[in-house]
């Protein structure tokens, strides 16, 4: 059960991770970096971040890039959060396949109904 002060949390750093994610990808073209969720630990020291990257074709190497820098991402965050926060939390990014899950049983959705639709006209 998450607590009121991390939900508090995620949200802020939600905001701030996005708006960070923005301003980087302004600078790639092509690509689109949106922060799905954030979700902090119980003492506050980490935080997982879910990234949605578009076109999802590069979302790993996107990914990776983005744990690479995860000490820049998270000095920028801190400059951003230092008057809400006394300690900024260790960040890990990890992929939000949601959006992919979701097409793809749509697409089989329309596979099945597509020949009941099919046999329906006859």
């Amino acid at each position: 059960m998450e607590s009121t002060r991390q939900a508090k949390i995620a949200r802020l750093l939600q905001k701030e991770l996005s708006e960070i994610f923005r301003l980087q990808t302004a600078k790639m073209r092509g690509v689109i970096v949106s922060v799905s969720a954030v979700r902090v630990s119980p003492d506050l020291s980490t935080a997982r971040a879910y990234l949605s990257v578009f076109p999802s074709g590069k979302a790993q190497e996107v990914i990776e890039s983005i744990n690479k820098s995860a000490k820049t991402v998270r000095y920028e965050l801190a400059q951003r959060v230092r008057y809400q926060l006394r300690r900024t939390p260790e960040l890990s990014f990890h992929l939000d396949d949601s959006l992919d899950y979701i097409e793809n049983i749509d697409n089989l959705l329309r596979q099945d109904s597509a020949p009941a639709a099919d046999e329906s006209a006859q």
